[in-house]
């Protein structure tokens, strides 16, 4: 049974449509990343998910129940970090999750919690004199009260520097290894590529295209760049580069002195450009390859052009 079904659901308000007929499952046992450019519906998506706004039309099915007739079962088995969440300046840390702790009926060791989280020795300090970090740290530890069955994490390196980030990742696969589902929303690539198995992305309210990262990869015309420095270069020869039939684009990355370097996006084999060049008589001076990365994918989805090889 998937944790999360989204069937046809369209949201308006009032002249605007921020979803248009949006579909998509999340598998039970799965980090899911959901992206896409800011407007383009995923805060709205999380708010229907947890009954915080009520869907135009549609359905939505949260942990195999109907998110709007048992929003308070779902919340209850459902760890929840918000973007832009504000803390209670006047509670400290531990305030903070015996709040999260008793609303839930958890049975959870607030000091552990805040240790996994690696803000222990704030504990008993105010959060108002938090840093932005500390105060994202405190509202992961709150997510993960009670050991939920669905985390949405919407954003959640946000503040962190790079060595809470990888905390936070590490955080994410020792849930998803306890059995949670992880719905997990961020316009940081390098966080999704790092966790998820599988990418929604959304534009203009609408699903463009779910995969795992590697078949959003290959599903990218031209999703390898070649590099290729030259001795010289000439139009025939590079009007014949871009002929090849596993060649999207070729183009002259630049001509420093006695070399030039060319990017060619291939789809294919590589050996093909090489020989191409080489039977032409240019010499090969060296070459390097590059995978399309997700932020490529994401760029290519969410504008409707073409990547440039970089």
């Amino acid at each position: 049974m998937p944790a999360i079904t989204v069937d046809g659901l369209t949201k308006s308000y009032g002249q605007t449509l921020a979803l248009q007929d949006l579909s998509f499952e999340v598998e039970d046992g799965e980090v899911f990343g959901f992206l896409g450019p800011n407007g383009a519906g995923k805060s709205t998506t999380i708010n229907v998910l947890l009954d915080f706004v009520r869907p135009t039309a549609g359905r939505v099915e949260v942990l195999g129940l109907d998110a709007q007739g048992n929003s308070r079962e779902i919340r209850s088995r459902t760890g929840v970090l918000p973007e832009g969440y504000q803390v209670y300046e006047r509670l400290t840390g531990r305030e903070h999750l015996e709040f999260a702790i008793e609303s839930k009926g958890a049975d959870a060791d607030t000091d552990a919690l805040l240790e996994r989280v690696g803000i222990a020795d704030a504990a008993d300090k105010k959060a108002g004199g938090y840093s932005k970090g500390m105060a994202q740290r405190l509202m992961l530890a709150m997510a993960l009260v009670g050991e939920p069955d669905l985390l949405i994490l919407d954003e959640p390196s946000t503040g962190l520097d790079p060595n809470g980030a990888r905390e936070m990742r590490e955080i994410v696969r020792a849930e998803n290894d306890r059995g949670a589902t992880v719905f997990f929303s961020s316009h940081s690539m390098e966080q999704v590529e790092a966790v998820c198995d599988r990418v929604g992305i959304l534009r203009n309210g609408e699903m463009v295209a779910v995969d795992s990262v590697e078949g959003l990869r290959d599903s990218l015309e031209g999703g390898t760049t070649l590099r290729v420095t030259v001795d010289r270069i000439d139009d025939d020869a590079l009007q014949a580069v871009r002929s090849l039939g596993d060649v999207a684009s070729a183009t002259v990355e630049n001509a420093d002195g006695a070399d030039t370097t060319l990017a060619i996006a291939v789809d294919g084999s590589k050996t093909a450009v090489l020989g191409e060049l080489e039977d032409r008589g240019i010499e090969v001076r060296d070459f390097s390859t590059r995978e399309a990365s997700l932020e490529d994918v994401f760029q290519s989805y969410t504008t409707g052009s073409e990547v440039a090889p970089r």
